[in-house]
């Protein structure tokens, strides 16, 4: 048996690999773009399959598919259609879909792809044979009715990154949390001292620390739910302009309609075509949310990271759970592995959010933007990444941090800030003295004070209590 079948397009024939449920232009799009080896997110494909679905049924349901068009289908047929479709958006070929990323702008090389695969896996299941010359289930005549690769194609981006923020990072951003929560009740007793410009500051408690930090994530939550309402207006109906030639008008009514019931997040036909075929602003938009989370992913990271060092010549506030050898010359020495990956993550999606505003910004003009799978894969890497570096901190860093209570007391109690309190008995002036005095001396602001009888000791013991420090006093 050969390595290779001849198949043939409007270019002419094509060498196609024997076995594959792709075609020609697949092939094509293969040999011209040996690029990156990085093929379309799965997730994206997974959509495309959906999308595909979606508007077959449209197609089927206003009788398009049965009753219109050059080679009408069966009902049978019909099926066969949409079970291919189905098992493209279940992930059953994803290695079918061999095309590079950095493709042709509008995505239509891997339009054309998912519409050879389904139109071929239909045929198979039909039992027919899905190597024969003429296609009784054609991928542009009935796979792709009604439909361009400029309407189509961003919709499957925006169905792909919307289902996988509410099904992994929404959940990912939801434990980490609730873990911080937890710890910010745990730890509400515990006083430790503040800093600010990484400066000895006035006292707090950890668990006010740790519930800026849940409150953080919190926020985070709303801005995920954002990026997916960002997307949820789809261009389906557009079809190569925003005019909808070639296409019902109620097609993308309906399209919307199936993917929302299909997906439970409640996608929409675009309120204007012409926008929604010519402008990516809704993922730039959706991105920028995400871009603002890993703001707060590497702050809460890299505040923890600090609040961890030591453990005898930093602040060893807490301690996190050992999980590696840290030196391949340093015996003992552990490092704050999980923050830094967390940290690393974060900054790649920032600078994914470059990638995203270039290309909305220069990549559309008049009624096309041509730079659609570049954006489509990054919005979905940088989703992917933040999911499962959240996941792995909330596992082996988040869950297992504990506090140092002895460590925090004792810098309480060392810390100058601690004069701030004595500023209504006995003003700035003579406080900043104080602290000065107790820096060059080593001594604490409590010693000092008891030394020179700055205070009665009664008086004293109440304005350096540390818990009244830590909220507001009437």
């Amino acid at each position: 048996m050969s390595d290779f079948r001849i198949e043939k397009d409007s270019m002419g024939e094509v060498h196609v690999p024997a076995q594959a449920y792709y075609s020609a232009q697949t092939q094509r799009a293969v040999e011209n773009f040996p690029i990156s080896g990085w093929p379309l997110p799965p997730a994206l494909v997974h959509a495309l399959g959906l999308v595909k679905y979606a508007c077959g049924v449209a197609n089927r349901d206003l009788g398009k598919l049965t009753h219109t068009g050059k080679n009408p289908l069966s009902d049978r047929q019909v099926e066969a259609m949409l079970a291919a479709c189905r098992e493209v958006a279940a992930g059953k070929f994803d290695d079918q879909f061999p095309i590079d990323v950095f493709q042709t702008g509008s995505g239509t090389s891997s339009n054309m792809n998912t519409n050879e695969v389904i139109a071929n896996r239909a045929i198979e299941i039909m039992q027919g044979d899905r190597f024969a010359k003429e296609k009784p289930i054609h991928p542009n005549d009935h796979v792709n009715m009604g439909q361009s690769t400029n309407d189509i194609f961003p919709t499957a981006i925006h169905v792909a990154v919307a289902m996988q923020i509410k099904n992994d990072l929404l959940p990912a951003l939801q434990r980490l949390h609730d873990v911080l929560a937890q710890k910010a009740a745990e730890w509400d007793k515990i006083i430790k001292i503040g800093r600010t410009h990484l400066a000895d500051a006035t006292p707090l408690r950890l668990g006010q620390e740790f519930g800026g930090f849940a409150r953080q994530l919190a926020l985070s939550i709303g801005r995920a739910n954002h990026a997916v309402e960002a997307v949820l207006e789809l261009p389906a109906g557009g079809t190569a302009v925003g005019s909808g030639i070639n296409t019902h008008p109620e097609f993308g009514q309906r399209v919307a309609a199936a993917l929302a019931s299909e997906t439970g997040i409640a996608f929409v036909e675009a309120a204007n075509h012409f926008e929604a075929n010519a402008q990516r602003d809704g993922l730039v938009d959706c991105h920028g949310a995400l871009r603002t989370i890993a703001v707060t992913l590497f702050n809460v990271s890299n505040n923890i990271r600090w609040l961890s060092s030591g453990p005898r010549c930093g602040f060893f506030e807490i301690h996190l759970p050992d999980r590696q050898p840290g030196s391949s010359i340093m015996p003992g020495k552990v490092n704050p592995v999980m923050c830094e990956s967390l940290m690393q993550v974060a900054a790649r999606v920032m600078g994914n959010d470059q990638v995203i505003a270039f290309s909305g910004a220069t990549g559309g003009q008049f009624q096309l933007n041509i730079m659609m799978p570049v954006m489509g894969q990054t919005t979905l890497e940088s989703i992917r990444l933040m999911a499962g570096a959240v996941r792995a901190f909330v596992d082996f860093c988040a869950e297992g941090m504990e506090a140092n209570v002895e460590k925090c007391d004792s810098m309480v109690e060392q810390s100058l800030s601690m004069v701030t309190s004595l500023n209504p008995h006995i003003g700035y002036e003579k406080a900043a003295a104080l602290a000065k005095k107790a820096f060059k001396t080593g001594k604490t602001i409590r010693e000092l004070c008891r030394e020179e009888g700055v205070l009665p000791e009664a008086t004293l013991a109440e304005a350096l209590d540390p818990w009244s420090m830590t909220e507001p006093q009437e």
